[in-house]
């Protein structure tokens, strides 16, 4: 029995006596600090480094975070501290404000809070990415080398390839919220939908369709948004040439359009046919979305979904499929430190071939997939199970 076991046996109370979920209970008495760091850059990083119980010494750390979630009370937080490891769960510098983040400044973060476990006298340290902090945590280790090994748990393969999975492409007008072209849409019955809760059945020529139409709407947003900032770059440098002296209106002007910041509005992103179609790449999903309550249909037109609103170049870092560098295709096989991936086979929006596809496209080469039958992607009822396995996979690698 791992040690992580044997402390979890009891019910014993922590702090208020109060957990989220009952998974989430330590049942020791780990120990917390608050943490406030300033990045090389001057951004505020904070978090919560968790600690095994007092007296037990700890010499790897594991760290972890998201683009825009608050993962200081993470649940893998307590459950790794009890194991006998040092764990700072962070939010970087976009925690909750996910309109401009921008990655290449997260593992800037990233690093901040590697570096604060280095300080204090980490042998190693891991990084952990579950769900969006996984294409953030293999960004840092493959454009920044740090990290001496990866976590993933339910992670995708990067945000921006995960809109492109699930971005309505029906949308004929990114101004007009309803404007829709009929052929690609999911939600007509004409291409096989049916009103919840019946399952619906898309024909794969048509589904083929919907997909590459998919990226044409990426691109077109893509188009945009890059538009804006070559726009803003050109007055930056016509700017430099004019004389403020000599005709304030017209440097007015170009300053005016050189600091200018494009917000789009991208409605209309949760439409992937295999939310409501089981048939699409089979596992053990239920129907619907994660982001859905619980019908994709209100969803996709109503507050769920992600990327509503961005900046063009927020849009480009994070949100695109086809701009973004932080997908997991193109980072890990640059990942080539010891590297697991624990995968939620009931995961709504992560499928079983991507998680599959993440691993073999390591390039460590010591590299672990492990599948978690019938957990959901926040891992519900399987999170010690799930941080067990993480906490074996720790001890035989580091100290």
């Amino acid at each position: 029995m791992h040690e992580l076991d044997a402390h979890l046996g009891g019910r014993r109370p922590f702090g208020l006596g109060y957990w989220p979920m009952a998974d989430d209970d330590p049942g020791v008495a780990v120990q917390r600090e608050s943490i406030r760091l300033v990045s090389p850059d001057g951004a505020l990083v904070r978090g919560v480094l968790w600690t095994p119980p007092s007296g037990t010494p700890w010499k790897t750390a594991v760290i972890l975070s998201h683009p825009r979630g608050d993962f200081s009370v993470h649940y893998a937080c307590p459950l790794l501290a009890a194991a006998g490891y040092a764990v700072l769960g962070f939010g970087t510098r976009y925690m909750n404000n996910d309109i401009d983040c921008l990655h290449e400044q997260c593992i800037v973060d990233v690093q901040t809070a590697h570096d604060e476990m280095r300080r204090r006298g980490a042998d190693a340290v891991v990084l952990l990415g579950n769900s969006g902090g996984g294409s953030l945590m293999a960004l840092a280790q493959a454009q920044l080398g740090i990290g001496d090994g990866w976590i993933g748990i339910a992670a995708h393969p990067g945000e921006g390839v995960f809109m492109l999975q699930v971005i309505d492409p029906s949308v004929a007008d990114e101004n007009d919220p309803f404007a829709t072209v009929p052929e690609l849409d999911m939600y007509e019955p004409d291409n096989g939908w049916r009103p919840w809760p019946e399952p619906c059945t898309y024909d794969p020529a048509w589904l083929a369709r919907y997909r590459a139409a998919q990226v044409d709407r990426v691109a077109r947003i893509d188009a945009i948004a890059k538009a804006s900032i070559a726009e803003s770059v050109d007055a930056g440098q016509r700017v430099r040439g004019l004389d403020k002296a000599g005709d304030v209106a017209a440097w007015r002007e170009q300053r005016r359009r050189a600091v200018f910041t494009q917000y789009l509005t991208i409605y209309r992103t949760l439409a992937d046919p295999a939310y409501l179609d089981l048939s699409i790449d089979a596992d053990e999903r239920p129907m619907g979305s994660l982001f859905a309550f619980p019908d994709p249909f209100e969803a996709n037109y109503g507050r769920g979904g992600l990327a509503r609103t961005m900046t063009a170049r927020g849009w480009l870092s994070t949100w695109s499929g086809l701009s973004s560098h932080a997908k997991l295709a193109d980072t890990m096989p640059r990942v080539t430190v010891p590297t697991i991936l624990v995968h939620p086979t009931a995961d709504t929006e992560i499928r079983m071939r991507q998680a599959k596809e993440i691993v073999d496209s390591a390039g460590a080469a010591d590299t672990t997939y492990v599948e978690l039958a019938g957990a959901p992607h926040y891992l519900e009822g399987h999170r010690r199970e799930a941080l067990a396995i993480v906490a074996d996979w720790l001890g035989a690698r580091f100290a």
